[in-house]
């Protein structure tokens, strides 16, 4: 990477392609849900190397609830996991970790290892992990329109950025989706209105530094007019 290169402050990841992946080594879907998570671990490390500010991960969908109930089991037990397995690192590493998305669903104890990880991590700065967990864009803007209505404010551009935003996460500069889909499955609608968006073949567990690199590279190609001259 070239010294001089402007960074994207906000990264979003479509991991895709876990099921897939595991099709293909003939294993069983979640035996690449394990595996996406191996990679997680990796591909956070890379970006905050890169001088990467926000990391959001699209874990876990508000229409992935429509899954089989056993891959959907596996999947947030590998969440559970990953916050224990990675909470010491987090805070060693001064990482903030926020969890955004429907909780309510979620068991009771997922939702108090997210709670206690976002709570000894809340005064770090510099490093933010975004899980967007049981979430859904569509009904994050709804959310937070009934909330400047409940609190009598007008609805704006402003205002409404200003609610998506109060938990300190700066719009998405760049997304990257694995797997050869190109699409944005409802992530972030409003953050990502000026996103570059950066579509890659590679399923998310053969998601490589290099393919890493190449997205970092392309988006500081881009000329990023925000709809100016």
């Amino acid at each position: 990477m070239q010294d001089n290169i402007i960074m994207p402050r906000h990264v979003g990841f479509i991991m895709d392609g876990n099921g897939r992946w595991a099709k293909k080594q003939g294993k069983p879907r979640n035996f690449g849900h394990i595996k996406g998570a191996d990679k997680v671990e990796e591909v956070v490390k890379w970006c905050f190397e890169s001088g990467i500010e926000c990391v959001t991960l699209y874990a876990f969908s508000s229409e992935n609830w429509g899954r089989p109930k056993e891959e959907v089991d596996k999947i947030l037990e590998l969440l559970v996991k990953f916050l224990k397995k990675h909470l010491k690192s987090l805070l060693k590493n001064q990482i903030r970790l926020v969890v955004s998305g429907d909780l309510s669903p979620l068991s009771e104890e997922l939702r108090n290892a997210i709670y206690s990880a976002e709570e000894q991590s809340a005064n770090f700065i510099g490093k933010t992990l975004n899980i967007a967990l049981s979430y859904g864009g569509r009904q994050e803007i709804v959310n937070a329109v009934n909330g400047l209505i409940e609190k009598g404010e007008k609805v704006t551009v402003n205002s409404l950025s200003g609610e998506l935003a109060k938990r300190g996460i700066p719009d998405i500069d760049l997304v990257v989706r694995t797997s050869g889909e190109q699409r944005v499955s409802n992530f972030y609608l409003w953050q990502i209105a000026y996103a570059e968006l950066y579509f890659t073949n590679a399923l998310w567990p053969d998601f490589t530094k290099e393919e890493f690199d190449k997205a970092i590279e392309w988006y500081t190609s881009r000329n990023r007019r925000f709809g100016k001259l």
